[in-house]
């Protein structure tokens, strides 16, 4: 990116970050749905992807994360939400809903990622490149990036289900519960871990790496944006 590009980009994200903090926190309260926490997610993806192009050229990844965040800056508007998070006050809570937004949004980018490589990786198998894609990184550098996301994330997402599990009581005021979030999140915990696992001892890489890396994500989903969907969408109601 040019620096006017990139500057126009930061300010965007910027203003982005306050509308997000004055929903989530409109006085001593901390509000939370699932228009906020995918425009969240997201938001936190875009920062990352920001701060990756200081050191990487992803010039062919502006036709997917720049339409992505102007979106999710708008779903608070479709999708407010008034579930009122318990607990808010904690600090110990405050560190824990952190380090789960940051997995979820480095998931998420790793997960554009996975897809943007599979359409380039067909493509380019069927000696037809479309003129959008033809600012893409080399495979081999978005592969990189992929497996450093999901290694920062994968640590993210350890610490939130070990605090999560270990002082349950202490975070969330309740003793620690088997429900389908817990199962989603450590399904996704599992197939993330083995593709790591799998990356280190076998090498593993192109479609059978991209295809663990959007089945975690999917599990992921399901975790909480999935349940927050039918609560707050289907159900019509924010309990």
């Amino acid at each position: 990116m040019s620096t006017r590009e990139r500057l126009l980009l930061l300010v965007a994200m910027v203003a982005h970050g306050l509308a997000l903090h004055g929903s989530i926190f409109p006085g001593t309260e901390m509000r939370f749905g699932i228009g906020l926490a995918v425009s969240l997610i997201v938001w936190l993806a875009v920062c990352f992807y920001w701060v990756e192009t200081l050191y990487t050229r992803l010039d062919g990844l502006h036709a997917a994360v720049m339409p992505a965040g102007a979106v999710a800056s708008l779903l608070p508007l479709l999708f407010p939400g008034d579930h009122v998070l318990a607990n808010a006050a904690s600090p110990a809570f405050r560190a824990h809903f952190v380090i789960a937004m940051l997995a979820y949004s480095l998931f998420t980018l790793a997960a554009l990622h996975a897809m943007l490589m599979a359409i380039a990786g067909r493509q380019l198998h069927n000696a037809h490149f479309s003129s959008l894609l033809a600012g893409l990184p080399p495979l081999l550098t978005m592969e990189a990036l992929l497996f450093r996301l999901i290694g920062i994330a994968f640590v993210l997402l350890t610490l939130t289900l070990a605090s999560g599990v270990l002082f349950s009581e202490a975070l969330f005021g309740q003793p620690f519960r088997v429900d389908h979030k817990t199962v989603f999140a450590f399904i996704s915990w599992l197939l993330f871990g083995g593709l790591l696992l799998g990356r280190r001892l076998w090498g593993w890489r192109g479609r059978l790496a991209l295809r663990w890396t959007l089945a975690g994500f999917i599990a992921l989903v399901l975790a909480y944006i999935g349940s927050r969907f039918v609560v707050e969408i289907v159900l019509g109601r924010a309990g």
